[in-house]
């Protein structure tokens, strides 16, 4: 009896051991439990589930004839299937269609083939014609995003951002697509978002410039490594045409260098000129886009429709002068303005958290994917953070930023506040520190808007 009791101690104890580790440690317990029981299902499942969900196709003549011979029903044939190798966050097979199958059989059967394996999702991915990836995920990788472990391989202007639900990172990237719109309600993870793209830009070698609004309460912690930073429409109207005379100089600059010999390299951007020639990259990040475009009379709506159709030539231009826009808000549409949906139609990348109503998310992502509008209607409020990342290729997907304080967020842009480039016509713009009198003068500096030229 006692040795009974031993046994089963031994067996509670290991259980509890194994919850905590699946809820601490989900990888672990992939790594433990999880990839061999999903792996033995879907190796002897596997016939039968593609079967069930009608991703077979009748057996060859030759096989036929085979079984007839033999006094047997020739079974349905499945695709071909690859080993099932472990991922970080589930498994991959990679697959051979049979005549007639096509990825869109596969995405409508991903739900069935979910269950009947016992994996969190599936995913299909084409590869090449008659190729595709079957991804399964073991668990909710969105529960408890934490930045990657190891350092991903990417370039200048590109970042991971955000996790995706099929466990690959959502990589940012600025030569792909310049222009970005992030939509979101309050409280939904924007400002995540938003956090996560400057600390990851910067360290590298690029000027940002922010337009804030609101007094620059959002941008003002980031102000040591910003080249610009407006906090009044007033201010951002000034700086709107500080960054059009700078991306028209670099027009002016990319036409000489064509234009000097006749064995000198043509280039239709900034990135075909010689490195030494080459000016550095601007980031602008326009925060709260609605309190920028608010109008209260007609000087109001006069500076309003300037300042779009400057942001309207920066986005249909600035890719090739180097100069790139980051466009947040909670809406985006029609009634900020003449001339506000033609520049939404220029930011090509999307990214819409949890919005307040469908008619927003219908902003964001329906000229992308119907199906990508209604994903975002459904992120539920306790999950701030998750979006849906959608382009103009068509292509969509839910994804979680890393949680950042706005504390790192700001020590990384103090320790690498040597990093800011010389831009001269910038320089007007250039945030600088007020020490506030009396006693409290021993508390941090605020930054402000002011140019350092006053």
């Amino acid at each position: 009896m006692t040795d009974a009791l031993w046994i089963l101690l031994l067996g509670l104890l290991a259980v509890a051991a194994l919850v905590a580790v699946r809820r601490r440690l989900p990888v672990l317990f992939w790594w433990l439990v999880g990839y061999p029981t999903v792996t033995l299902r879907v190796l002897t499942t596997y016939r039968a589930t593609m079967d069930a969900c009608g991703l077979t196709v009748p057996a060859s003549a030759m096989r036929r004839a085979t079984a007839r011979m033999m006094g047997r029903q020739a079974a349905p044939v499945p695709p071909r299937r690859s080993l099932a190798l472990p991922t970080g966050s589930g498994l991959v097979m990679r697959l051979r269609m049979a005549a007639g199958q096509a990825p869109e059989d596969f995405n409508a059967a991903a739900d069935r083939l979910r269950h009947a394996w016992g994996a969190h999702a599936v995913h299909v991915r084409p590869t090449k014609p008659g190729r595709l990836e079957l991804r399964l995920v073991g668990w909710d990788v969105l529960a408890d995003v934490r930045p990657p472990r190891r350092r991903l391989r990417t370039e200048p202007l590109s970042l991971p951002l955000a996790l995706r639900e099929d466990g690959h990172w959502h990589i940012r990237d600025f030569h792909t697509v310049p222009h970005e719109l992030i939509l979101g309600a309050t409280q939904s993870g924007k400002s995540v978002y938003l956090r996560n793209l400057l600390c990851g830009l910067a360290p590298q070698p690029v000027a940002l410039a922010g337009i804030d609004c609101k007094w620059g309460v959002e941008l003002a912690p980031f102000a040591p490594r910003l080249s610009a930073l407006a906090d009044t429409p007033d201010r951002a109207n000034e700086l709107l045409d500080a960054l059009v005379e700078e991306m028209e100089a670099r027009f002016r600059l990319i036409g000489l260098r064509s234009g000097a010999a006749p064995d000198t390299g043509l280039t239709s951007d900034v990135w075909g000129l010689p490195e030494k020639l080459r000016p550095v990259p601007v980031v602008v990040v326009v925060d709260e886009v609605a309190e920028l475009f608010l109008a209260a009379g007609k000087d109001d709506e006069k500076r309003r429709d300037a300042m779009v159709t400057k942001l309207i030539r920066l986005a249909q231009l600035g890719r090739a002068a180097g100069i790139y826009l980051e466009v947040c808000g909670q809406r985006f549409g029609a009634e900020l303005g003449k001339g506000a949906t033609m520049l939404r139609a220029q930011l090509t990348g999307r990214v819409c958290h949890r919005v307040n109503d469908e008619t927003s998310a219908n902003m964001a992502l329906g000229d992308i994917a119907q199906e990508a509008a209604l994903a975002a209607t459904s992120i539920p409020a306790e999950r701030p953070g998750v979006a849906v990342v959608g382009d103009s290729s068509g292509g969509w997907s839910r994804v979680r930023s890393p949680h950042l304080t706005l504390d790192d967020a700001a020590e990384v842009c103090r320790e690498t506040s040597g990093l800011v480039p010389e831009l001269p016509r910038l320089d007007a713009f250039r945030p600088i520190a007020v020490q506030p009198a009396g006693p409290s003068s021993t508390t941090s500096a605020v930054p402000t808007a002011r140019p350092v030229t006053e």
